[in-house]
């Protein structure tokens, strides 16, 4: 007898509990070898006053089993509760996101009959670290954080991925001509990376004209791979013009855990009318039984929901007149696929699954640069013009330091600003080290505080300003 594989299951909130029933059903009658343990998370976790949804039992079963299947949770109103699934994906180490969008034409509704595209996300970085600040009454601020280990980490696995699946491309997106350190990272990193795969074709896109292209002609794309938030709102766009959010399944991958889950949510007003669509969960299963070495089920159970599919029984979120057949509810249409287990599609492409494991070598060790501290840009919070605020910091000056710049929003406002530019009350004050001047320490900075201090300033925050090898390692305001 097989080896059972030990899995966590939540059932969710809103119809999770219905489609978790549906998928379990499945995977039972598909013949998947499992021991699943039994996990609360969600609403109930969060009103009993624990604002990450998920208590430390349950973490424990996640660290036994290290495979997690999850329904859809509902966050209750209001602030104070932090995202499960964001906490999750960094507690594990959850850095790949996997999103296959395929449309399945003629039998779901769609204007792009051919897709068939997969995002690979960013997982844990960007501005999903989650650190923001309010700095005054006007200004609020999310810090975007790009490494370079996560880059590698990332755009190794999107090549591993292709190449495993038989994808001849691999696409990346960024914004780098705006954001040319953190986004331009990325984008070095897979330059680097790619040409470690010749059998690929590779390719950059900046990623508003990128997104237009993928909305307008998605066959142009095979794997796309791109940070955090654009592959957040990508993989929802990509999986809509499929055919509907409601049929994506996504994987969430991490060197030692793996969370296999739909990308819609709860949906709590169908909750217990047996007519949620479970396919989005079903396949975020198929991925999990691939990926804990079951391909044989895995393959089994998307080819007989392609054949469901192709025979027209469908959920009332897909279902047409005249290209549907019947329309079933949550556990009947569980059913129809059990009752086609062992069938595959005579239209559709048919499935055949291949174990994938990430790939072991994720990131390497660069070599240290020659790090030099040559000034400061401290925020200060201001309700005058930057013309008014630039005396006072002028008469702050010292240790070698000279007021440089001083920006708003990251536009130059001093000297020689544009006097129609839009305001508000924060300045980025900055200041650099002269010419020949001593070497700057970070005792020079407390001194620079000190003397702004001193001329009664609202000191809002301060950030260190550092070139690498004899290059800038931060960017100029806008305007200079």
């Amino acid at each position: 007898m097989a080896t059972k594989t030990p899995i966590t299951v939540a059932h969710g909130d809103g119809i999770g509990p219905e489609i978790m029933a549906a998928t379990l059903h499945i995977l039972k009658e598909a013949g998947a070898e499992l021991d699943i343990e039994e996990i609360e998370i969600g609403e109930k976790v969060y009103l009993r006053g624990i604002s990450a949804g998920i208590e430390p039992s349950a973490i424990d079963s996640l660290t036994r089993t290290k495979v997690f299947l999850k329904a859809p949770i509902t966050t209750p109103q209001g602030g104070g509760f932090k995202s499960l699934n964001v906490t999750t994906r960094k507690m594990l180490g959850l850095y790949a996101n996997i999103r296959p969008c395929v449309s399945y034409h003629p039998f779901v509704d769609t204007k792009h009959p051919v897709m068939d595209v997969v995002i690979v996300r960013e997982n844990e970085e960007d501005t999903y670290g989650g650190i923001e600040y309010r700095q005054s009454d006007e200004v609020h601020q999310c810090l975007k954080l790009i490494t370079r280990s996560g880059c590698e980490r990332i755009v190794r696995y999107a090549f591993e991925y292709a190449r495993a699946n038989n994808r001849k491309k691999v696409t990346c997106f960024t914004k780098d001509n705006i954001m040319k350190l953190t986004d331009g990272l990325f984008h070095k990193v897979f330059d680097e990376i790619a040409p470690q795969y010749p059998d690929l074709v590779n390719e950059h896109w900046i990623v508003d004209i990128g997104a237009a292209k993928l909305a307008d002609t998605p066959e142009a794309f095979d794997v796309i791979v791109m940070p955090n938030l654009y592959g957040d709102i990508l993989s929802d766009v990509a999986a809509q013009i499929a055919g509907s959010v409601g049929l994506a399944g996504s994987a969430n991958i991490g060197m030692k855990y793996a969370m296999f889950e739909a990308i819609h949510g709860s949906a709590p007003r169908r909750a217990g009318q047996n007519m949620a669509n479970p396919t989005g969960l079903l396949l975020g299963g198929v991925m999990m039984m691939n990926h804990i070495g079951q391909p044989e089920v895995a393959s089994r159970i998307h080819n007989a929901w392609l054949k469901t599919l192709e025979d027209g029984i469908h959920t009332y979120d897909i279902f047409k007149e005249g290209v549907s057949k019947e329309k079933v509810g949550t556990k009947e249409f569980a059913q129809a696929v059990v009752d086609r287990m062992g069938q595959k599609p005579a239209t559709l492409k048919s499935v055949e699954y291949k174990n994938f494991k990430a790939p072991t070598q994720i990131y390497t060790t660069v070599p240290g640069s020659v790090k030099e501290l040559v000034g400061i840009d401290v925020f200060v919070g201001w309700k005058g013009t930057a013309n008014e605020l630039a005396p006072i910091l002028q008469l702050a000056e010292g240790d070698g330091l000279k007021l440089d710049m001083i920006s708003n929003r990251g536009t130059k406002v001093w000297p020689d600003g544009f006097p129609d530019t839009l305001t508000t009350d924060v300045y980025r004050c900055r200041f650099l080290k002269k010419m020949g001047s001593k070497t700057m320490t970070h005792a020079t900075s407390v001194s620079q505080m000190g003397r702004l201090a001193a001329q009664a300033l609202d000191i809002v925050k301060f950030e260190s300003l550092y070139t690498f090898d004899g290059q800038i390692g931060y960017s100029l305001g806008q305007g200079q």
